[in-house]
Formats: structure tokens, sequence, C-alpha cells
């Protein structure tokens, strides 16, 4: 019996990985509006009961994605940093990493372009929560405490780079020349960073 209900798990587990691989390749090559449900299980090889099984819907398979998607970016940008010693270096590496990853079209598609007009803005603001803006004010924090940047509350703070790093990945996915416009963001981005040095 036991054998039986741990099969079966495997089952439902290796099916929920198949629709996202499936989907996730769909949206980053189509976007949202263009890929349809039928599609997905037939990339995925799984009746749409299958999906529904999991699933809501095309938007609840979109959000896991998604999810998916930015749990990997903020766990690259992490560790991207750990070896690192010196917070505002931390700062600079994870700032550059970011804009670079932008460049990405998977990620455009997904992150950028599709996932603020597809997933609610509670939902982006609830994910975003435990990875980006904690990763962002731990650097902070950081900085704060070797003398790096100038002492203030983090949570503001935390809030506005994350803001103004949403609006550049934006900016550059949008973008007729992305790798210009990531240049040019990137030295804007290290400036708004300089300007928190101690006065």
């Amino acid at each position: 019996m036991a054998t039986s209900v741990a099969r079966r798990a495997e089952y439902a587990e290796a099916t929920r990985r198949g629709l996202l691989d499936a989907a996730r390749e769909l949206f980053a090559a189509d976007g949202y509006v263009d890929v349809s449900i039928d599609e997905i299980c037939r990339r995925a090889r799984v009746t749409k009961g299958a999906l529904y099984h999991h699933f809501k819907d095309k938007r609840d398979l979109f959000a896991a994605v998604f999810e998916e998607v930015e749990r990997e970016w903020a766990d690259e940008l992490a560790e991207l940093v750990a070896e690192e010693r010196d917070p505002l270096e931390r700062i600079q590496i994870v700032g550059d990493a970011f804009l670079d990853a932008c460049l990405d079209p998977a990620r455009q598609r997904i992150m950028l372009l599709d996932g603020p007009s597809v997933v609610m803005w509670e939902e982006l603001r609830q994910i975003d929560a435990g990875r980006g803006f904690g990763l962002i004010a731990t650097l902070l924090t950081d900085a704060m405490d070797t003398g790096q940047l100038e002492p203030q509350p983090v949570g503001p703070l935390a809030h506005l780079m994350l803001g103004a790093m949403h609006e550049a990945s934006l900016a550059i996915a949008r973008d007729k020349d992305p790798v210009r416009a990531r240049k040019r963001i990137g030295a804007a981005l290290n400036r708004l960073v300089q300007g928190l040095a101690p006065r």
C-alpha cells in the first residue's frame, strides 16, 4: 500500500514537472497570449484533465512558472555574492548581474513582458518579498554596518532600490537596442548606489 501511494505521488510530481517545463518553454518562445492549454498539454504529453488537476487554469500555470524563474534568478544572484566580503562590491555585483540577466530572451518574456500583465500585483509582491527584496535588504544592511552607506531605515531604501531595478529591467526589455539600454541604465544605477555613500 505504501509503495502504491509513493508511486502515485511520484507520478503526480512528474506530471506537474512536465507541465511546468513544457509551459516554460512555450511561454518563453511565444508569449503567454499565443500559447494555448492544448499546446501545453501536447508538449507535456498529458491530458487537459491532468493539467486541471495541478493548476486552476493557464494563468495559474503561468504564475507557477513565473515564481520558479524568479526563484532561480534570486538564487543565482545570491550565489554570485556568496564569496565576496566587501558589502559595496556585493551590491555592485548583484546590480550588474541583475541587469545582464534582463538581456536573456526567456527571462525578458516571462518575467518582464508578460509577468506584470498576467500575474496580479499582490502576487508579484508576495513572490518577490522573500527573495529579491530580502537579498537587497541584506546587502544594504551589511553596507551600512560597515559604514559604506549612510545609515538609514533599510526597509524603505530596499523598496526604492527594488523599484528602481524593476523599472530598469522593463526599460531594457522594451528598448529597441537592449544592449545599449543595459549599458546606460547600468551606469545610472552605479551612480545611484554611489550617491548613498556617507556624506
